[in-house]
């Protein structure tokens, strides 16, 4: 039996569903019910009928697939898996900013820990970020946490000056750096350029736009579900993808007829890369790693979530 056969199987006898994020290996992608980003996948968890979620992603994304899905077993294959982006912040650093800004709003990206998002006003996403911000009274002070990259993008787009902005990254995107994406930029001079906004090459990208060195129509800010979206309808050959390279499978998918090439092809997650095939039966056949978040903090860190939602399209989780 191969392993994709046993885990099939296994599914059936637990009523499981396996749910993998866009950076997964594409093995695991392949087997998935579904694939996407980490809040997309937490709405079909709480909405699917199954009985047990496999979440193939990194730690705090499990936690609000359980946070959002408080009745039902979650379990992750590697309990190992974290989030440098995530770590970036704890709740005692936050306890401690709020208290130096009493009125502030706390707006605090999905990529945080179950405990963050229970002292978090409203969460965002990178898509809506921008929505998120502007839906908040422009005289109201805002912290924004964790990722110095987004935050610095939703200044930018808002004008706002009363944004104050955590030292947050995520080691990968952070890494993606903006004389890369100048070269590549220069290489493929006819080619869309996808930028996470997470990226450390975001700025120079409105930089390089700012300045006519690469196109402004090139340059597209975009989630990584604004990325497939985009890819769907997208007419070039060739496209250049600042993000983690684990996207590439699901972009190649999505329009079989271009060039995906990675800005910074050493851009890969170790985290996102823990579970592999073997993990995700070992967790289904052993029941193995359940996440649990305590009800107390889910149910702080649930209207966060709830209040992003009532927005509106809360769009893509990264």
């Amino acid at each position: 039996m191969s392993w994709q056969d046993e885990v099939n199987e296994l599914k059936a006898q637990r009523n499981a569903v396996i749910l993998a994020h866009n950076y997964q290996v594409p093995e695991i992608q392949d087997v998935a019910d579904s694939t996407g980003d980490s809040l997309a996948l937490s709405r079909i968890a709480a909405e699917t009928d199954a009985d047990v979620i496999v979440f193939c992603g990194v730690h705090f994304m499990a936690e609000s697939a359980k946070i959002l899905s408080p009745d039902k077993t979650v379990l992750i294959p590697d309990k190992d898996a974290g989030c440098s982006l995530a770590d970036s912040i704890t709740a005692q650093q936050l306890t401690e900013w709020k208290a130096e800004h009493p009125d502030a709003v706390v707006v605090s990206y999905v990529n945080t820990t179950a405990d963050v998002k229970a002292l978090t006003d409203i969460c965002c996403t990178s898509s809506n970020a921008v929505d998120v911000v502007e839906s908040i009274d422009p005289q109201r002070e805002i912290l924004f946490c964790p990722d110095q990259f987004l935050g610095a993008h939703v200044k930018r787009e808002t004008g706002r000056d009363n944004i104050r902005i955590w030292p947050g990254e995520c080691h990968v995107h952070a890494g993606i750096n903006g004389k890369e994406l100048a070269e590549q930029a220069q290489a493929n001079p006819d080619a869309p350029l996808y930028i996470h906004p997470e990226c450390g090459c975001a700025n120079s990208a409105i930089y390089l736009a700012g300045e006519g060195i690469v196109e402004p129509e090139r340059v597209r800010m975009l989630s990584t579900g604004g990325m497939l979206d985009s890819a769907r309808s997208e007419g070039s050959s060739t496209v250049l993808v600042a993000t983690e390279t684990g996207m590439l499978h699901q972009l190649a998918q999505a329009a079989p007829g271009t060039d995906f090439k990675p800005v910074n092809p050493r851009a890969e997650c170790r985290y996102m890369k823990m579970i592999t095939p073997e993990k995700l039966v070992r967790s289904l056949r052993e029941m193995r790693d359940e996440v649990t978040v305590e009800a107390e903090v889910a149910d702080r860190a649930r209207a966060s979530l709830e209040r992003m939602i009532q927005l509106g399209n809360p769009g893509s989780g990264e």
